[in-house]
């Protein structure tokens, strides 16, 4: 793993490893292109070359390394363009049980660091470090901490912003991909956002940009030089007053601690239209079985089973079925979002896509269970224990439901 610090001359002092971060206690830290890197794990005869983690046509793209990036594919991207785009990508199947584990020894090592940790997503999170300064040294020290272990453990790379606030970091971080660190010292703070576009401000999108450009403003600095009366008269009062704080490098929000996420789920979008109960029945079961492993593989249980389907003409809904005990059990929450599925009574509906969500999650090992009389000492829970065993031995999909596996 290369452990690269990003320093940019360009900039007033240099902003690196070795520059004053006195206050800038708090850090982003951002895994790069996440997906796609816990899956070079499994293929690292893929690495330095385009790649994209996603599936079907009709889909999306997950996460795509920076070389299918160079070609102008990222993440959202409908898959049938992706492949336009970049013709020599190897396409890869998202194996969203990988992604949980490796997202838990994350934040497990953030957590090692400072118990202030405020995850956003599976693969960043902000760190709020000055109760660490004293035993584990500077804030940059510790971010290079941070880069060190995640590699080392985890075998991915990640990029850190350290700054005084979370917007600065954040910015930050994405300016140190890939793979490296970016310090914005306290008294640079605005410097540093003055030479940046409009479209760097947190809550700044197309509308919002198209606005900006018709008061002609296109750079942060524009947006602090503008008199707040006149922002809050184009952009209406909460906007105008936001956009001018951040120009500032104002950002009163703390880092919060915060719980793991509270739901769980898996979707499909299917390559075509699917009309077929049966197809549907086996589909649920694969998303099922996926949820649970996932809800397995993170500690935790979930009470509430949630089914998610779009039909042809993109209209949603959703149903759900709170149970007397949470679960873990891909069996039950399958059995769940079956019989929520039947009982939209849909015939031979055209649907798009199919997911299964499992909610009010709470931790596995301290989740109460109902012991029911006569009840086997040995059941699907253990069952699916075997199979969780056997995939990290032998790779997941390795044991499944005879149902999901194909035929001829």
């Amino acid at each position: 793993m290369s452990r690269r610090q990003l320093h940019r001359p360009e900039a007033p002092g240099g902003w690196g490893l070795d520059d004053d971060d006195t206050g800038c206690t708090v850090l982003h830290v951002d895994m790069d292109a996440f997906y796609a890197s816990v899956e070079l794990l499994r293929r690292p005869d893929l690495v330095g070359t385009p790649v994209v983690v996603g599936g079907g046509d009709r889909g999306v793209v997950l996460s795509a390394t920076y070389e299918a990036r160079r070609f102008g594919v990222h993440a959202a991207m409908p898959m049938a363009r992706a492949r336009r785009l970049c013709p020599t990508a190897t396409v890869l199947v998202p194996h969203h049980e990988d992604y949980a584990r490796i997202s838990a020894g994350v934040m497990e090592v953030f957590r090692s660091v400072t118990p202030v940790v405020e995850p956003l997503s599976l693969d960043e999170a902000f760190l709020d470090v000055s109760g660490t300064v004293r035993r584990l040294g500077s804030p940059a020290r510790i971010g290079q901490l941070l880069r060190d272990r995640v590699a080392d453990e985890q075998g991915i790379t990640c990029s850190v912003g350290v700054a005084s606030t979370k917007f600065v970091a954040k910015l930050a971080s994405g300016g140190a991909k890939p793979d490296g660190l970016l310090v914005v010292p306290h008294a640079q703070t605005v410097s540093f956002l003055h030479a940046l576009p409009v479209g760097a401000l947190w809550g700044v999108g197309d509308k919002t940009e198209e606005a900006l450009g018709r008061l002609g403003l296109r750079t942060v600095a524009d947006i602090a030089h503008t008199p707040l009366t006149t922002l809050v008269r184009g952009l209406g009062e909460a906007t105008g007053r936001h956009l001018h704080a951040l120009a500032w490098g104002r950002d009163e929000r703390r880092v919060v601690a915060t719980v793991p996420e509270r739901s769980i789920g898996s979707e499909e979008t299917f390559a075509r239209d699917v009309d077929d109960p049966r197809h549907v029945h086996r589909e649920l079961l694969r998303l099922a079985e996926r949820t649970a492993s996932r809800a397995r593989a993170q500690g935790v249980a979930g009470r509430t089973v949630v089914l998610k389907v779009r039909f042809a003409d993109f209209t949603t809904i959703t149903r759900s079925r709170t149970l007397r005990e949470r679960t873990d059990v891909t069996r039950e929450i399958h059995a769940t979002a079956r019989d929520l599925f039947d009982g939209l009574g849909l015939q031979r509906a055209r649907l798009r896509l199919v997911g299964v969500r499992l909610e009010g999650l709470a931790d596995s090992a301290t989740s109460p269970r109902q012991l029911v009389l006569g009840e086997r000492a040995h059941g699907w829970r253990e069952a699916d224990g075997a199979v969780d065993r056997a995939g990290a031995r032998f790779g997941a999909g390795s044991v499944r439901p005879a149902t999901l596996l194909r035929r001829g």
